[in-house]
């Protein structure tokens, strides 16, 4: 199969797409940026990862776009305190985000060389 039959790379476009319009109206651009920056990475690097030929290069980037959602995960936690986001976003957010990880971890795992 493809990227796109992946479950974890369906919902982390889903999980982009929903930031995107939580945040359409924040004027906070620098937060905002890297918020967004962060949710669209776990999604590209699982796609450019899964399109790479070799299994090191697939781990990789899966580790990469583990990084991002712990990266997103702390940025919605400080989005909450400081009020760009509120507290039921953010906690969907965060609970989405850690599904998200912990199928990535089993991705991760699953690819035996």
């Amino acid at each position: 199969g493809s990227f796109e039959d992946l479950d974890v790379w369906q919902r982390s476009c889903a999980l982009s797409v929903r930031l995107y319009k939580l945040l359409k109206d924040c004027h906070d651009f620098g937060l905002k940026d890297q918020m967004l920056r962060a949710a669209v990475s776990i999604a590209s690097n699982i796609a450019e990862g899964s399109e790479r030929k070799s299994l090191p290069d697939f781990k990789r980037f899966i580790n990469i776009a583990l990084g991002s959602a712990a990266e997103l995960r702390t940025q919605v936690y400080i989005a909450k305190e400081v009020k760009l986001i509120n507290d039921q976003d953010a906690s969907d957010l965060l609970e989405e985000l850690k599904i998200i990880s912990k199928m990535l971890q089993a991705l991760h795992t699953s690819l035996k060389p």
